[in-house]
């Protein structure tokens, strides 16, 4: 067993560049000109994040510089899941969360897909809300890496624990 390495594949946001990101937007929204007098705001509300505005279009936008300051800050936006804007008395919300980890549905269409396309001897195991793909050959690893790196999967991917 001592000859296997592995890596870890995860789904983990850093929860300070995400902070970070929502009060640049805040900042943003504060000081554009087409965002006074709409009673824009972004904010966190326990561990979901709550846009407000008076008109669709506005919190719309109001998530669209939030996106913009994720992106800036490596934050991948397949882990922010943004809901519809809904009507809340005069202005309009929008709750958006962020992802962590990997669900079970998808952690078995990744192993899957490592199964099926990755290269003969990898085996992936579901450990929690992570998987663990090991293999004799670190090349086999890196091909695996590759492989999930291209793939058009919904969650964001980390590698971790390469060893």
């Amino acid at each position: 067993m001592a000859s296997e390495s592995s890596f870890d594949v995860v789904s983990k946001v850093d929860r300070q560049e995400v902070d970070n990101a929502l009060n640049q937007a805040a900042k943003e929204i504060s000081q554009r000109y087409d965002f006074k007098n709409v009673g824009a705001s972004i904010a966190w509300s326990g561990e979901k994040i709550v846009m407000t505005a008076n008109s669709e279009e506005r919190v719309k936008a109001v998530l669209d510089v939030f996106e913009t300051k994720l992106i800036k800050r490596g934050i991948s936006l397949k882990s922010l899941d943004a809901g519809e804007p809904k009507a809340s008395g005069k202005e309009y919300r929008l709750e958006a969360a962020v992802k962590e980890g990997i669900a079970t549905d998808e952690a078995k269409k990744i192993s899957k897909l490592i199964r099926d396309e990755g290269p003969k001897g990898v085996k992936a195991q579901i450990q929690g809300d992570e998987l663990r793909v090991s293999a004799k050959s670190r090349d086999d690893l890196q091909a695996v890496i590759a492989m999930l790196k291209g793939a058009d999967l919904d969650v964001a991917l980390q590698f971790v624990n390469y060893r």
